[in-house]
């Protein structure tokens, strides 16, 4: 979950690692930290606990010496507090090697019982100086060659870790090594980087290199090599980073959360384009798996947080369309269960990031089981595209918030995707509901848009009136319910306020002893013409809490008179298909959540606790 980026060639190093860090903050921000290796062949390093800010102004009040040789960290805490002294780098070898680190190393309390032992000593609680101090003694025991030390270290080191380290003695060269956590190349003119993703070196590369599990890349100016953790020359997988740093960036606007929901309908027709072809839906990264998708007996998908809940709106329209049976099994879960799957199988993996290590490690588990895995993800290059027999890549550009907003919604249009493509293969979807559901794709984007602009001020004004809002509750049925589910986390997330989204049918099963006088409950209302027994359903939901106090929130379609009587505040959604509603009614839901965090004077980019990318278990 933290943030890496490594530099060598000619220019100032401090300011590309500042300029990198500052695009990785929201993959860890407890504390931030940099090391470079002067002119003189002298290594300097400063770090700070806090946001990236506190780094700035140390280094302004207190400047280091400048470098083209040099590392930079932001942290997300495992072992160790937020503090100075266990922020990154960490020095060894009498302050003379530099190492930073995402992951968690698991066997480091015996490595550290070891070099206690042997008398080395520990400035700080961290995992990440025990591989510090022992690739100091191995430098010294392999007589000052770097890499041959390096490789004696990974060797031993157990759990999920990428480590960037750079030796005073050898200027112009930075090593990093990957296991279970994300590290990619970027390759410049005269110059190279690392980065644990593309947005630590995209405002001056975008040709970059994927390197794989148990690989070590050594950068310097001249050039890059691609060894295994046995030293074993590799080929790394290039690839063309698709968008550029202004993406990254704010562009005028107060958070990355309003600018990537700002983007939801730019996310959605990315997604779709150049997958529709001749009035049908063509997925051409899953040429050649037409014989897999006829054969195919089940489907089980895995993710976590609003992935998940992704999953579970894409359950509904693979089995409409496919018919195929669908399990949605969360992937920390998944691998810890003994799953029943089989050549006959395919595990779909969902994450933004393609780092998450809950989803690769359920991925891995499919593999070794003899399933097929198809990735849905957002970043080229990941980890768990690589780890699967194919990918659908989502095209939504960098997501930058915590809080996923627009990846949610391209994940749901990856999934009708993918399920009208196999339907097509299958012959279980007629050519009528093909053309209708590509019509329903091809409105989309400016029915997004028609929320953002009609609504958005009128939802962010009720999200400041329900400032002081201590729990809110959230229904949904069918396709409803798991935007219900999405709705909670987004509250939770940003807000840090009670929120739980249910099941509309089961409120009588238990969840409406919750309800009381004044308690905010939205509602997803199914549309009357398109599933009016489900809209009856609900209506009748709305009915059974207003009758016990509750403050009813409707996100129904512009024109439902039915609902009007029966709800405090209504949110309009534009007409759409009961399989396509669900992508408009998250809408409000992800405006609402950013208003209420923004009305209680919250962080909504980097809320507290959580980091972006989870690449430890």
């Amino acid at each position: 979950m933290c943030g890496i980026v490594g530099y060598v060639g000619p220019r100032d190093s401090q300011d590309i690692l500042i300029a990198g860090l500052a695009r990785l903050e929201y993959r860890g921000y407890d504390s931030a930290g940099i090391a470079v290796i002067d002119g003189d062949g002298s290594l300097h390093s400063a770090k700070k606990a806090g946001k990236l800010a506190m780094l700035r102004d140390e280094l302004a009040s207190s400047p280091i010496a400048a470098g083209t040789t040099g590392i930079g960290h932001t942290r997300w805490a495992t072992h160790g507090g937020p503090t100075d002294v266990n922020a990154h780098p960490h020095l060894a070898d009498d302050d003379k090697l530099a190492v930073i680190h995402n992951g968690i190393i698991e066997n480091f309390s015996e490595l550290k019982a070891e070099l206690l032992a042997e008398g080395y000593t520990f400035r700080s609680e961290t995992d990440t100086e025990v591989s510090a101090v022992l690739l100091g003694r191995e430098y010294s025991a392999h007589d000052g060659d770097l890499a041959a030390a390096f490789r004696a270290v990974v060797n031993r080191l157990e759990g999920a870790f990428t480590l960037l380290v750079m030796h005073q003695d050898h200027p112009g060269l930075v090593l990093g090594a990957r296991r279970n956590s994300p590290l990619v190349i970027g390759l410049g003119e005269g110059e190279n980087f690392l980065g644990s993703d593309v947005a630590a070196f995209v405002e001056h590369t975008r040709n970059a290199l994927a390197i794989g599990q148990d690989q070590i890349a050594a950068i310097t100016p001249e050039g890059v090599e691609v060894t295994d953790f046995a030293g074993n020359p590799v080929e790394a997988e290039p690839f063309e980073v698709k968008w550029d740093a202004t993406a990254a960036e704010k562009g005028g606007w107060p958070s990355f959360m309003a600018k990537e929901i700002s983007e939801e309908p730019e996310a959605v027709a990315n997604t779709i384009l150049g997958r529709v072809h001749d009035g049908k839906v063509v997925i051409p990264e899953l040429d050649g798996m037409d014989e897999l998708f006829a054969g195919i007996s089940r489907i089980v998908i895995v993710g976590a947080g609003t992935a998940a809940y992704s999953a579970l709106v894409g359950k509904y329209a693979i089995e409409q369309w496919a018919r195929i049976p669908v399990d949605v099994e969360l992937a920390h879960e998944f691998r810890y269960r003994d799953p029943l799957v089989g050549p006959d199988v395919l595990v779909i993996s969902i994450s933004q990031s393609g780092e998450t290590m809950d989803t690769l490690m359920a991925v891995k588990e499919a593999n070794r089981l003899g399933a097929k895995t198809l990735s849905i993800c957002n970043t080229q290059g990941a980890t768990i595209p690589r780890e699967s027999d194919a990918v659908v890549y989502l095209h939504a550009g960098p997501e930058v918030a915590v809080a996923s907003t627009k990846a949610f919604v391209a994940q749901i249009t990856g999934l009708y995707l993918f399920a009208l493509h196999v339907g097509r293969i299958r012959g279980t979807v007629s050519a009528e509901v093909q053309s209708e559901a590509i019509r329903e794709f091809a409105d989309l984007p400016e029915k997004i848009r028609w929320i953002l602009e009609n609504e958005q001020e009128r939802i962010e004004q009720l999200a400041h009136w329900m400032a002081d809002t201590r729990s809110v509750l959230f229904l949904g049925r069918h396709v409803g319910y798991p935007i219900a589910l999405e709705g909670a986390l987004k509250l939770k997330e940003i807000s840090y306020i009670h929120a739980e989204g249910f099941a509309a049918g089961e409120l009588k099963h238990g969840p409406i002893a919750l309800v009381e006088p004044g308690l905010p409950v939205f509602v997803v209302v199914p549309s009357p013409s398109g599933a009016p027994t489900l809209h009856a359903k609900v209506v009748s939901n709305i009915q059974e809490i207003r009758a016990r106090g509750a403050r009813v929130i409707a996100i129904a379609e512009a024109g439902d008179a039915a609902v009007l009587p029966h709800a405090d505040e209504v949110l309009r959604i534009p007409l759409a298909g009961p399989l396509f509603e669900p992508i408009l009614a998250v809408v409000p839901l992800h405006i609402f959540a950013m208003g209420l965090a923004n009305a209680k004077g919250l962080d909504v980019d980097q809320p507290r606790n959580l980091a972006k990318s989870v690449t430890v278990e």
